[in-house]
C-alpha cells in the first residue's frame, strides 16, 4: 500500500503550478499559506537565518461535502527523474532538509465539509545549514484510503504548499549539460518516411540556488535538414540545487543527412553551460545507391583498363 501512496503523492505534487503562481489545489481540497497583511501568498517564501526559528501559519481548505481528516508532514522537495517536474519524499521516508527543520501544529486534523482550519508551521533553521536556496513543501494527505485503478492496492492522496527558504550566505548559481546523445531517425530517402530524431542530455545544477533554465540546441557541420537552431521546450521551470535531470526530446527537422555536431547550451540566471555529440547519418537507401554507383564506375574503369591490355600491337 505505501507503494501505491508514494506514486500518488508524487502526482499529486507535480500538479501544481510550476512556479509558486497558484495555490496547491486538487479541486477537492487546497494548502496554502496564510495570507499577510499586505498581499495573499501561494508559497512559503521566507529568508532564513541559520540559528533561528521561523513561524508561520497555514489554511487548509476542504471544498466536498463531507468532513476530511489529513495527516500532516514537512518535506523535502526534489526534481522527478523522468521529466523534472517537483516532488517530495512521501510521509513515511527519512527527510534530510527542509522536511527535518519543520514541523505543523498538529500533525492530524478534520476539516469539515466547506470549511477550512488554520494550522501553525514552525521552520527551525540548524546552524550549520548550507547558504543557498532549500525547497519543501507542507504535505496534507487525504487519511482515506482509496481503491487504484487496475490495482488490487489501495492508494492515498496528497496534496502541498511549497515551501521556499534562502539561507544567508553566498550565492552560486551553477550549472552544468552532461552526457549528450542525438539519436538520428533517418528515413529510406530524404523527405520519405519517419526523419523524427531524438536529443538527450542531462541538466544539472551544481550551484546552491535554484534555477529556471533555458535550453537550446544549434547544429554545425555539413548536412541536409534543419534549421540549425531551436528552443528545446521539455524543461523543468525550477531545478533545484544538487538536483539532476535526464530530458529528452523529439525533433522532426533535424539533418537526415551529412555529419557535424549536436551542442545543447543552457543559462539560467549568469551561468551557462554546453555540452556535445557528433554525428554521421545517410539514409541508407542513399548510401546503397552511391555504393552501386560507386562499383558500377569501378567495373567500367576495370573493362577499359583490360581492353587497352587487349588490343595487339602495331605492325613495326
Amino acid at each position: 500500500m505505501r507503494t501505491a501512496f508514494a506514486a500518488l503523492l508524487l502526482l499529486a505534487l507535480m500538479t501544481l503550478s510550476p512556479a509558486p503562481a497558484g495555490a496547491a489545489d486538487n479541486g477537492e481540497w487546497s494548502v496554502k499559506p496564510a495570507d499577510s497583511a499586505i498581499t495573499p501568498r501561494t508559497a512559503f517564501q521566507l529568508p532564513a537565518h541559520p540559528g533561528t526559528t521561523l513561524s508561520d501559519r497555514a489554511v487548509v481548505t476542504n471544498t466536498t461535502d463531507g468532513d476530511l481528516t489529513f495527516r500532516l508532514y514537512v518535506a523535502d522537495a526534489h526534481n522527478t527523474e523522468r521529466d523534472g517536474g517537483l516532488a517530495v519524499r512521501g510521509i513515511d521516508e527519512a527527510q534530510q532538509d527542509v522536511g527535518s527543520w519543520g514541523k505543523p501544529e498538529r500533525d492530524v486534523i478534520t476539516v469539515p465539509a466547506r470549511s477550512a482550519v488554520t494550522v501553525g508551521l514552525t521552520l527551525r533553521i540548524p546552524r550549520d545549514a548550507s547558504p543557498g536556496d532549500h525547497v519543501g513543501a507542507l504535505v496534507a494527505v487525504d487519511n482515506r484510503v482509496q481503491a487504484g485503478a487496475g490495482s488490487h492496492l489501495g492508494v492515498q492522496r496528497g496534496v502541498g504548499a511549497r515551501i521556499y527558504l534562502r539561507v544567508d550566505g553566498p550565492q552560486r548559481p551553477g550549472l552544468a549539460v552532461e552526457d549528450v546523445r542525438f539519436t538520428a531517425r533517418t528515413p529510406h530517402l530524404p523527405g520519405t518516411g519517419n526523419s523524427t530524431s531524438t536529443v538527450s542530455y542531462t541538466l544539472r545544477n551544481t550551484g546552491n540556488v535554484k534555477l529556471d533554465p533555458q535550453v537550446s540546441l544549434r547544429v554545425g557541420g555539413v548536412f541536409l535538414g534543419g534549421p540549425t537552431e531551436r528552443r528545446l521546450a521539455d524543461v523543468p521551470a525550477e531545478l533545484l540545487p544538487g538536483q539532476r535531470v535526464r530530458l529528452s526530446e523529439s525533433w522532426s527537422a533535424a539533418p537526415f543527412a551529412g555529419w557535424g555536431e549536436v551542442t545543447v547550451t543552457a543559462t539560467a540566471d549568469s551561468t551557462r553551460a554546453s555540452g556535445s555529440d557528433g554525428f554521421l547519418t545517410v539514409p541508407w537507401l542513399l548510401a546503397g545507391a552511391l555504393a552501386l554507383l560507386s562499383a558500377a564506375g569501378l567495373l567500367v574503369r576495370r573493362k577499359r583498363k583490360a581492353a587497352r591490355v587487349a588490343e595487339p600491337a602495331g605492325d613495326e
